[in-house]
């Protein structure tokens, strides 16, 4: 590709529900789909260590959310409840009826209001890495979510995001990914993204109290080293909810990258029979 970044499949961008949005599909014809959120502040080229294992299980689909990613962003859909609206959206605006959902980080409680709301969508959930109780944040997670509107108004969103990504990742990203990164945070898109996170307050309670009814299998997958989304958050999940496992890899917050071939392995496994076990 002439910009340098890796093959993730074939990526184009969709109107839904009045946002520009980008995705990749990629992966078979056949199956059932599988859905890929990207984690903040990060976009769908983080799954790129992670699709030669799963380009096989089914048809793929890599999507930057509302506000991440290189996707357009809008206030009425920056919080966890709003987002998992989205995602239901999102699966009626491209035709698929059942799939498995992989949402990582700011996906976590998106894709889980979804699957409160609409459960015969989701034939398994695999989350991770994202906030499941404002009081089970560490310090930098909870620094965000405490943090006032406007806070990053003034700052370059930009260096935020990718400067997070440099100081975190246990391997180094290729350039033209880390630049991928910076655009998608830049100028006031970081502040705008921070939404999201200040919501957890309001909307984690909510979904606290739904998970019990939600029977979908539903899989944690996340860094046993993860000092800004600790495991706690993913035991929270094995508590409340009837079908659930946690897998706890070694790494830290960027599982998906820093563990990417342990990553695959899991999820392969997980969509080919594990969930059925669940």
């Amino acid at each position: 590709m002439s910009s340098g970044l890796p093959d993730i499949g074939q990526v184009s961008t969709t109107q839904i529900g009045g946002l520009q949005i980008r995705l990749a599909r990629a992966g078979r014809s056949d199956g059932i789909p599988i859905l890929l959120t990207s984690p903040w502040p990060e976009s769908i080229y983080c799954f790129r260590g992670i699709l030669p294992a799963i380009t096989e299980l089914g048809p793929l689909i890599l999507v930057d959310l509302p506000g991440f990613g290189r996707s357009e962003s809008r206030p009425d859909v920056m919080s966890p409840e709003a987002m998992g609206d989205f995602v239901i959206k999102l699966a009626e605006h491209l035709g698929v009826g059942r799939l498995h959902a992989v949402g990582p980080d700011v996906g976590t409680a998106a894709l889980l209001f979804a699957a409160a709301r609409k459960q015969d969508l989701f034939e398994s959930v695999v989350v991770g890495a994202g906030g499941t109780s404002a009081e089970l944040a560490g310090p930098g997670l909870k620094e965000l979510i405490e943090s006032p509107a406007g806070a990053f108004a003034t700052a370059e969103g930009g260096d935020i995001g990718a400067g997070f990504v440099t100081q975190s990742a246990a391997i180094k990203t290729p350039a033209p990914v880390l630049e991928d990164y910076r655009l998608s945070s830049a100028g006031r898109r970081f502040e705008e993204a921070a939404q999201y996170v200040r919501a957890y307050p309001r909307d984690l309670p909510r979904l606290k109290a739904l998970l019990p009814s939600i029977e979908t299998p539903v899989l944690v997958l996340a860094g046993r080293n993860d000092a800004l989304v600790p495991p706690p958050n993913g035991q929270l999940l094995v508590d409340s909810l009837p079908h659930c496992r946690q897998t706890l890899l070694d790494g830290g917050h960027l599982i998906w990258e820093d563990a990417a071939e342990a990553y695959a392995a899991d999820l392969a496994q997980w969509v080919q029979k594990g969930y059925r076990s669940v």
